[in-house]
């Protein structure tokens, strides 16, 4: 059966190619231990429908505060500026 469709269309727009490269790093980068570890935390975790853990938090909070950076955006959320804890 087959998926369906996403309102709007895909987010990007790639070529065939570009698109399962894109599916590779994205694995590879979740199958990461430190990944996999913020995976099973969250899990443990089981925060109510509509939310989601918040790793730097350490709470649940609704999905919508989740993404983003409560507003400011991801730029300087980025490589060792980003704290966890």
């Amino acid at each position: 059966m087959a998926k369906p469709r996403r309102k709007g269309g895909p987010k990007q727009k790639l070529s065939a190619k570009a698109a399962r490269d894109k599916a590779a790093r994205d694995k590879a980068y979740a199958m990461t231990p430190a990944r996999r570890a913020k995976k099973a935390e969250a899990q443990r975790k089981k925060c109510p429908k509509g939310y989601d853990y918040d790793h730097k938090r350490g709470k649940c909070v609704p999905m919508a505060s989740n993404r983003g950076n409560e507003g400011q955006g991801t730029k300087k959320e980025g490589g060792r500026r980003y704290r966890v804890g």
